[in-house]
């Protein structure tokens, strides 16, 4: 049986407050609106839940819910926010960082937080239903005079009967001579879970613990108590018992993955049973960043976040030899597995 697939192109012009089913299957669900803010949704939806993408800045995936589950962050938003910066709306599910650069600058870096791309302006957004998974497209050039050039795809794609779906992520250097830098991370933003336990396929001690302060932290006694728990292995790692204290956050980073093996995988699972669950190759996302932050305004438990290199910015990644030289003409493909599993 051939298996036929069905393009919708989307136009902004299409967007209003009244909600519009676009497209509907016995399976799939794909649906349309604009905030009162002025920024567009698109909602995928299956038979187990659903995902919420805003198609024309950056692709963020702003909310995600499977089995009555909600996958996101506590956050202060109560919609997407016109921006220029992640900073500025963050209250997303996941974001694209990079591409040029990306991660918490330095003092020495010029680029802003988590890079250029997170709140781009798509140009270009589209659904492509198949007989067993919907996926959404959004295209985006990046074009500076003296400058890179590059197109980037990002895209979600959500399975039938699934409560795990693949976030990707393509990036093409369009210059004709020149290399492009790049750093990108799948920063997923999972819902805090009181009590839960972190597990991996990776060593018990591929962990460590962030030594060094950006400049958003700014410690406390207890904070700075915390992470000497933390570090003499009086505080367990990879429970969220008591990490009801980490605020500011706390961060652990896991380096050169390949040494484990081809595929990296985690999970967060609650005292209820409930597993998120996150996938990916270690040859494309070679570092693994664990966040986990709560306080009254953002309770956050990103259990994974995988990336080319550590998210201290771009010159860090250059120092460290982890930062990517695109050659001209050439492409390079990022695919993550999350959501929920079983």
């Amino acid at each position: 049986m051939i298996n036929v697939s069905v393009k919708i192109f989307l136009d902004r012009a299409q967007f209003s407050a009244e909600p519009k089913v676009i497209a509907e299957t016995a399976e799939f669900t794909v649906s349309i609106f604009k905030y009162g803010t002025g920024i567009e949704s698109l909602i995928l939806e299956n038979s187990r839940g659903y995902v919420e993408l805003l198609p024309y800045m950056g692709q963020i995936l702003w909310a995600a819910e499977f089995d009555g589950v909600d996958l996101r962050m506590t956050n202060m938003f109560s919609q997407p926010q016109p921006a220029k910066q992640i900073v500025d709306n963050y209250g997303c599910f996941s974001f694209h960082s990079g591409l040029l650069s990306g991660g918490c600058p330095s003092s020495e870096d010029t680029h802003p937080l988590h890079g250029e791309f997170p709140c781009a302006d798509m140009q270009e957004a589209w659904v492509e239903i198949s007989e067993g998974a919907v996926t959404a497209y959004s295209l985006y050039e990046y074009v500076q005079g003296f400058g890179h050039h590059y197109e980037a795809v990002p895209s979600v794609k959500l399975n039938a009967g699934s409560a795990l779906f693949e976030i990707d992520m393509r990036v093409s250097n369009l210059s004709n001579y020149q290399p492009m830098p790049l750093q990108y991370m799948c920063h997923m933003n999972y819902a805090f879970v009181p009590g839960g336990r972190m597990s991996s396929n990776l060593p018990d001690d591929a962990f460590k613990l962030r030594r060094t302060i950006p400049a958003h932290v700014k410690p406390t006694p207890e904070w700075t108590k915390l992470n000497e728990d933390i570090l003499s292995g009086a505080f367990n790692a990879n429970s969220l018992e008591g990490a009801e204290a980490f605020d500011p956050e706390i961060v652990y980073f896991a380096d050169d993955l390949p040494q484990y093996g081809e595929n990296a995988e985690f999970e967060l699972t609650s005292p209820e049973g409930v597993t998120f669950y996150t996938a990916f190759k270690t040859a494309d996302f070679p570092v693994a960043t664990r966040w986990i932050l709560h306080n009254e305004d953002q309770k956050v438990a990103a259990f994974v976040l995988p990336g080319t290199s550590r998210p201290e910015g771009y010159k860090a990644a250059e120092a460290c030899g982890m930062l990517i030289w695109l050659p001209a003409g050439e492409s390079k493909h990022f695919s993550v597995t999350t959501g929920i599993k079983g």
